[in-house]
């Protein structure tokens, strides 16, 4: 099968899908030796007639059958996070409700499950320490209130109003002590989110990790682990071998998260990941790899993956969602190529071809008929027949 993609030094090329060496079951057992969330995205309902100024509509039905797919597969959902558009066209009413069908079909399916709590329904322009510890326990009451697990996103108005590291003792001291049972935390590098950019009260990355380990020893009985979003592995093993005994370190790095899963001598990382969205069944597969020792296994199927996840997460890279969910599309997880907000617009008709081939090579696509078909669809709306 042939398709002809536009590249970046705007030819055509002729371009023949591969055909993968191994066969990546689709379901499977909850993988043992790492514990795995894919930060799920969110399908728009293509038919809403809203503006992407207005409150987002979502279709439902799709959205809650994508976080089946993440649970046949072994994967626990991470609810309400960056991934689905959180703060990015998906407000707080859109994510309560969000989280409240989420936790119900997690009982039903018997899924792992834990749902980003923040303070984005305060805006952080004129926000005080005071205003951004009251929206934190609201958001983290709501959560709790319906049974599920909070992870405690970093927030816009803290970074805005904050001025110091003190000030981030104060709120997440005052928050934690408040909680029902142990919680994430969310440390998002400015790459991710440039408004986050000095998150713990400083630009220096090594003391802002005094700051965050300081709070997580203060507060240690509630918290169950910590997601860091660096883009840089030294940093995140740095942290890993300091944190206490019993809490886990989810990488959020997705571009080492291969070597970060796999670990060193003193110890690996967990995984909390948008990646994990499209790759679901390829990391569960790895990973039960793992399971059973066999870590060249591991290498071999996550290795293809980690220039999709380069690509997909180029600069800027808070436009990673727009190939997620381009992804999601072409594997037939949902039937339109629609994002909240309009931002299927956010990655050039050139993104997307290279982000086609290199899912291709990865052994992404379960129908690959299906998949070429899509993308001649997304060709021909960019003008190439």
């Amino acid at each position: 099968m042939k398709i002809t993609l536009p590249t970046a030094q705007r030819r055509l090329i002729q371009y023949e899908l591969a055909n993968p060496a191994i066969v990546i079951p689709t379901a499977g057992p909850t993988p043992r030796s790492r514990f795995l969330y894919a930060a799920a995205h969110v399908v728009s309902d293509p038919l809403a007639d809203v503006s992407p100024a207005e409150t987002p509509c979502l279709d439902w039905e799709a959205t809650l059958a994508f976080r089946r797919h993440l649970w046949s597969c072994g994967l626990s959902v991470a609810e309400a996070m960056d991934t689905a558009q959180r703060g990015s066209g998906l407000d707080w009413a859109a994510s309560q409700e969000l989280i409240r069908r989420s936790l119900s079909e997690a009982r039903a399916a018997g899924g792992g499950i834990a749902c980003g709590a923040g303070t984005d329904h305060l805006s952080a322009s004129g926000a005080t320490i005071t205003a951004v510890q009251s929206a934190y326990e609201e958001q983290c009451a709501f959560v709790e209130g319906l049974g599920g697990r909070v992870i405690l996103m970093a927030s816009r108005a803290l970074a805005a109003c904050a001025h110091g590291a003190d000030d981030y003792r104060r709120v997440y001291g005052n928050i934690l002590r408040q909680v029902s049972q142990p919680v994430i935390l969310h440390w998002l590098g400015e790459a991710f989110d440039p408004s986050l950019a000095g998150y713990w009260g400083t630009h220096d990355i090594i003391e802002a990790m005094e700051t965050c380990l300081g709070i997580i020893a203060e507060n240690r009985p509630n918290v169950e682990g910590i997601k860091i979003s660096l883009l840089d592995p030294q940093y995140e093993i740095a942290m890993r071998r300091r944190l206490p005994s019993g809490v886990r370190m989810y990488t959020g790095d997705d571009f080492h998260y291969d070597t970060l899963i796999l670990g060193d001598e003193e110890g690996h990382s967990d995984a909390l990941l948008g990646i994990f969205d499209p790759l679901a069944a390829i990391a569960a597969s790895a990973v039960r790899a793992l399971d059973e020792g066999d870590a060249a296994t591991y290498r071999k199927l996550l290795a293809p993956t980690v220039p999709l996840s380069r690509h997909l997460f180029r600069k800027p890279t808070y436009f990673y969602k727009t190939g997620i969910v381009f992804l999601a599309y072409l594997n037939g997880h949902q039937r339109h190529f629609r994002m909240v907000g309009a931002q299927e617009g956010a990655r050039s008709i050139v993104h997307l071809a290279e982000l086609f081939m290199l899912a291709d090579r990865a052994g992404l696509f379960v129908d690959p008929e299906l998949a070429l078909k899509r993308m001649h669809h997304a060709l021909a709306l960019a003008g190439i027949e």
